[in-house]
């Protein structure tokens, strides 16, 4: 299996001075991440997809040994799309911003993979409001409200037209994968913790 960073991004509603996934949270954040895909032992490969948006996160990624995957920058999708056409394994997808995330939970995710072509994780909307967050993409799943984390299992040859993918989910309320650093009060939440 293939561990993917999306790392690509503009990061235009944290409203921060530098990239994104360098924010400092004792260490960049993308580091926590590509660290917390390393220490799950779970990956062949470790991979970032990049563009020209964050020129100094592509530096870092490369200066530690990341292979990448350029990408034109005009979104999520399409720069997903685009990394996944390159790859030919099952792929775990990461957001970059994820900060808290680490090698246990790691392991967890890729050992629950249904061998599906694609299997998201999620959280519910009753566990963000406990913990005072919250996530933009929603989807119902076995009857409640649940919230996409920015982690995915992927199959890319199992994938003909994205159209007509059958996507699995799997709920798991655990504030690892919930804390996405989008704006600026996200930040705060995590330096709250």
């Amino acid at each position: 299996m293939i561990g993917l960073v999306m790392a690509g991004g503009k990061g235009t509603r944290m409203d921060a001075k530098e990239e994104k996934l360098l924010l400092q949270y004792k260490k960049p954040v993308i580091i926590h991440v590509i660290d917390a895909l390393k220490n799950s032992n779970c990956f062949s490969k470790i991979m970032a997809a990049t563009s020209d948006n964050s020129p100094n996160t592509q530096n870092l990624l490369q200066n530690n040994g990341i292979e990448i995957i350029k990408t034109k920058g005009d979104g999520y999708v399409s720069d997903l799309n685009t990394a996944l056409s390159c790859l030919q394994e099952p792929t775990l997808v990461v957001s970059g911003d994820l900060p808290l995330l680490d090698g246990e939970i790691i392991k967890d995710l890729v050992a629950s993979y249904d061998n599906g072509t694609w299997q998201s994780f999620l959280v519910t909307k009753k566990f963000l409001d406990a913990i005072n967050m919250t996530l933009e993409f929603s989807v119902n799943h076995d009857n409640k409200e649940c919230y996409y984390t920015g982690l995915s299992i992927v199959d890319p040859q199992k994938i003909s037209f994205m159209n007509t993918i059958k996507e699995t989910y799997r709920i798991i309320d655990d504030k690892r994968l919930a804390l996405n650093l989008n704006t600026k009060s996200d930040y705060d939440l995590l330096e709250g913790t």
